[in-house]
């Protein structure tokens, strides 16, 4: 099997990025021994994924919703909540100038003024 590097390492010779890659392993590594110290978890190892029936349910379910929005951290989507917030607000103040006549109210970029009202002719 033949892997493409990624695009954002496309530029790097391939010894560099045969480097790359296997200390991003290391690291992955290294977090979840990390892990696995603070928590005593142990992995469940090759023969018990085996033993394990395909059709069988995992034991605790995971039932909060999903996020509206995936970011790399709770901070970072709270970020993205709240420009979407300032988002609507301009378009509601803008919806608002239209209404009343406003010849350019102003729409922020990237949005879709509301229809007009159809005048008969």
């Amino acid at each position: 099997m033949t892997f493409s590097p990624l695009p954002c390492w496309k530029h790097l010779s391939p010894e560099a990025y045969r480097e790359r890659v296997g200390k991003m392993g290391l690291e992955i590594e290294e977090e979840a021994a990390a892990k696995r110290k603070r928590t005593g978890a142990e992995p469940f190892g090759a023969a018990k994924i085996l033993a394990q029936a395909p059709s069988t349910r995992p034991e605790r379910v995971k039932k909060s919703p999903a996020p509206l929005l995936h970011a790399a951290s709770k901070a970072v989507r709270q970020v993205f909540y709240e420009g979407f917030a300032l988002f609507v607000a301009a378009h509601r103040t803008a919806a608002e100038k239209l209404q009343r006549g406003d010849p350019n109210p102003g729409f922020p970029l990237g949005c879709f003024p509301p229809a007009l009202p159809f005048v008969g002719g």
